[in-house]
Order: structure tokens, then C-alpha cells, then sequence
């Protein structure tokens, strides 16, 4: 059978590659964007929390047209979302300014991949990439012969691994489900209190709120499972759906993102906040930046290597800062409740915004 065709093949039909998709396409090159699984965004692996857009621009401040980026329909912003609230282990709380809304991320990504469509992108669902040889992707739906490839497949990315690129380290494992109730507008974070170098969330919607927890393995000798189980008995929660699991990347950026024929993007790049494991706006923002310099790379042969300095020059520091603070926190807070409360005590909230932030805590 001949190999399908096209300019730009994106692997991977969460945020990160659907927006790819959609500026890509919005050039005039022909577009594929293929993801494994059947239903888009189904399961949802995520704590589904977008920060607002003055947020975004807040932390990335040299991002380009964050408005237009991020306008996304009222249906979709299911929970106005005012302050995150930090929980020390004897759970003594500290509420931090800080807005945004939380959303359903299955039809979150549903609407990001139909934007990709709509600018002239060709989906196809079921499809699970295998490897790439010289310009053609094996895929369980065919062969697919393309100019530039983009990985946008996770922090396993198999794309990633068939270019010989770097693929994130440090995966914290986490785990989430829905819970039915009502819940405050606040973001909740736990730190500690289930298990050392564990964390917990409480992330408000409509009706339910997505609850979750995280884990280092270097600190915790338990299952995720357990300490999910251990947070439900806590809080006494009504979970209404199967648990999912997921790696969220926790050391910040891979070194290098592209190589003369593709590129990587989203977690499958480690463009998450490692502080938090916030990775939608970063995915997004990348995304629009790669799908620009793949479609340019078609009409006039620029160069990939643009993507990584532009990404970078948005992006690396913030990224970095939050990653740095990463580390400090296993070095210093992790390992046991009252080192994680001390810290937390130390810190205080002025400096736990800023660490959530991607700012800087000390001078």
C-alpha cells in the first residue's frame, strides 16, 4: 500500500499537538495529526486547572498574542478559580492570590483539536505511532511520508526516542480520579501528610472536583494507590469515576528539541512547571511557536533549530527558576512532615507565590 502524504505529521492530540496542528496548518502546508487513541482526550490524566491569562502572562511575559492563544469558550471555563490554597502537613493553610478556571479536559482538547481541523488539518484517531525511517513514519494505520515531524506524544515519547532526542527524567507518577461534592473556589494543595515527598490536590469544578495525589519515589516507599486511598478516607470523598494515572516530567526542559527533520513539544519537550506539574499553557505556548517554524520550514526551508532558540527565549528561565526550586524542595522540604512544614513555614506565602510562579525565592 503507498504511503500516505503530507507536510507536517503530529504525533500526539493533546494541547500541545493540536495547537501545533492549528498554526501549522493555518500557513497553507498540509497537516496530519494522529493520536492513539480513539475518543480525544479520553482518559483525562490531569489536574484540568488553566490559569488566566494574566497569570500566563505574568510568568511568560515574552509569550506572543496569549489572548488569541488562549480564547477559549465560556462552556469550557466551568470554575471561576481565585486563590491556590497551600496545606502544611498538620494542615495549617495559606490562601495565594492567584486566578484562573478549571475546565473539562476531554472536551478541552476535543475543541483545541477541531481548531486544528478547522485550519485545515486532517485528524485520524486510533492510530499509534512505532518509529520513524528516513522521512516515513510507521504507524498501526500505515505508512505516512512527511517533511517535518513533530513529537507532541508524552514524556515516553516514542518520537523523541526514534530522533535520537532526549526524553524528560525525573517523572514524578501521579494519579486522579473525580470526586462528587461542592467544593470552595480555590485550588487546594497538600503537601506531606499521607506519606513523605507526597502531594495532593483539590481542583473545584461543577458538581465534583478532580482530587489527585503525587509522589516522589526517592522520598515515598508506598503505592499511589495506597496514598490515594489513603487522601480519600481523609477527605471522605465520593469518587464517582476509575482512577488514572499518569508521569508528570519535574526537572524542567530537555536539553535539545529538534533535529533536521523534527521536533518535540509538551511534555514530550518537559515543558512543565515542576513546582506544580502545570503543563496546558506551557504546551500551548510551544505549540504555537512549533507549528509556525514547521510550516516555515516547508514554504522556505527555515531552519528547526529556530524552534528551540524561540521557545527558549520565552520560556527556559521561568522554567528553569521553577525547576531550581524543584530541586531545593527535595533537598530540603521532602523526606519528612516536619522538614515540609518548617520549610513551608519559612518560606512563607510571599515566597510560596512566587515559587509558584516560576519566580524567584531568595534574592
Amino acid at each position: 500500500m503507498e504511503a500516505m502524504r503530507t507536510d507536517v505529521l503530529v504525533v500526539g492530540a493533546g494541547p500541545a499537538g493540536s495547537v501545533t496542528a492549528r498554526y501549522a496548518a493555518s500557513k497553507g502546508v498540509s497537516v496530519t495529526l494522529i493520536e492513539r487513541r480513539r475518543d480525544i482526550g479520553v482518559p483525562v490524566r490531569c489536574g484540568e486547572f488553566v490559569p488566566s491569562n494574566e497569570e500566563i502572562r505574568g510568568m511568560f511575559p515574552r509569550a506572543a498574542d496569549i489572548d488569541g492563544l488562549f480564547d477559549i469558550p465560556k462552556e469550557l471555563r466551568l470554575r471561576d478559580i481565585n486563590a491556590i490554597r497551600l496545606v502544611d502537613p498538620k494542615m495549617k493553610a495559606s490562601d495565594i492570590p492567584f486566578s484562573g478556571y478549571t475546565t473539562d479536559r476531554d472536551r478541552f482538547d476535543k475543541y483545541l483539536v477541531s481548531e486544528a481541523e478547522n485550519a485545515g488539518a486532517t485528524v485520524i484517531t486510533g492510530c499509534a505511532f512505532s518509529r520513524t525511517e528516513g522521512g516515513l513514519a510507521r504507524t498501526s494505520a500505515g505508512d505516512i511520508r512527511y517533511k517535518v515531524i513533530v513529537g507532541a506524544d508524552g514524556p515516553g515519547s516514542r518520537v523523541s526516542r526514534s530522533l535520537g532526542l532526549p526524553r524528560p527524567e525525573g517523572a514524578y507518577p501521579a494519579v486522579t480520579a473525580q470526586a462528587r461534592g461542592e467544593f470552595d473556589p480555590v485550588v487546594v494543595m497538600f503537601f506531606g501528610g499521607i506519606a513523605p515527598g507526597a502531594y495532593s490536590w483539590i481542583i473545584p469544578k461543577r458538581g465534583q472536583a478532580n482530587v489527585g495525589v503525587g509522589f516522589s519515589p526517592k522520598f515515598a516507599s508506598g503505592t499511589l494507590t495506597e496514598y490515594f486511598e489513603k487522601f480519600v478516607g481523609k477527605h471522605n470523598f465520593d469518587i464517582i469515576n476509575k482512577l488514572e494515572g499518569k508521569y508528570v516530567p519535574s526537572q524542567g526542559p530537555v536539553s535539545r528539541t529538534y533535529t533536521d527533520s523534527g521536533m518535540t513539544v509538551g511534555d514530550a519537550a518537559g515543558h512543565v512547571i515542576s513546582v506544580n506539574g502545570g503543563g496546558i499553557p506551557l504546551a500551548m505556548i510551544a505549540g504555537s511557536i512549533c507549528g509556525d517554524v514547521a510550516a516555515d520550514r516547508v514554504i522556505s526551508g527555515r531552519p528547526l533549530e529556530d524552534y528551540q532558540k524561540e521557545w527558549s527565549r520565552v520560556m527556559l528561565k521561568p522554567l528553569k527558576t521553577a525547576a531550581r526550586g524543584k530541586m531545593l524542595a527535595d533537598i530540603f522540604a521532602f523526606g519528612s512532615d516536619r522538614r515540609t512544614g518548617m520549610c513551608m513555614k519559612l518560606l512563607g506565602k510571599r515566597r510560596m507565590g512566587n515559587l509558584i510562579r516560576c519566580k524567584r525565592i531568595f534574592p
